[in-house]
């Protein structure tokens, strides 16, 4: 049951003032004041900082995973580029009669032909009219004739079978041909042998 008593609460945060007997003042609403919160509390804690950016650690982490690795994707792209002129060559090879082959250029080879244009490997006995790209895309990239140091290419239909390496800084692909089917992507090492 309400009081009258100052400082008692009706239970529905109306207080009623104390007044002598027979005067009724006005009811008003009670202003409860809640404690004073520290400084602290108004901004993050140390504790709620360092799990956010344990958080954010985390996730930068998982995304920098999950991104493929460029230099393993030029590798690729430069196997399949290879792949596909060897091919050319080889179709030209076959249907011109000439002994076609494809050689890598060695350190110790000039950079460029006659011309000046650069030289990152060639394809001998080719027509003079079929000009073939004689550079990588990425001038970082040498190539290896595995057990010999061209790749023959033609006239025949069957060729022995033949191995490349090709490298970018430690990353290595290998493409090979079995003397009947196409250059393809054999194998791929980190590493160097």
């Amino acid at each position: 049951m309400p009081t009258s008593d100052p400082g008692s609460n009706s239970g529905h945060g109306w207080q009623a003032l104390a007044r002598p007997v027979g005067h009724a003042w006005p009811l008003r609403p009670v202003q409860f004041q809640r404690p004073a919160r520290h400084a602290l509390s108004r901004g993050f804690t140390m504790i709620e900082l360092l799990m956010v950016i344990a958080i954010l650690a985390i996730a930068v982490s998982l995304v920098t995973l999950a991104l493929p690795d460029a230099e393993a994707g030029r590798l690729e792209e430069e196997g399949v580029r290879l792949g596909a002129l060897l091919e050319m060559a080889r179709a030209e090879a076959r249907v011109s009669g000439a002994t076609v082959r494809w050689v890598p250029r060695r350190d110790d080879q000039p950079a460029t032909d006659a011309d000046g244009v650069p030289l990152q490997f060639r394809f001998v006995g080719l027509p003079s009219t079929l000009k073939l790209p004689t550079r990588w895309l990425d001038p970082r990239i040498r190539a290896e004739v595995i057990g010999n140091s061209s790749v023959v290419l033609g006239p025949e239909a069957i060729l022995p079978a033949q191995r490349i390496l090709l490298s970018l800084e430690d990353r290595r692909l290998e493409l090979a041909s079995d003397g009947l089917g196409p250059f393809a992507v054999a194998a791929a090492a980190s590493a160097p042998p």
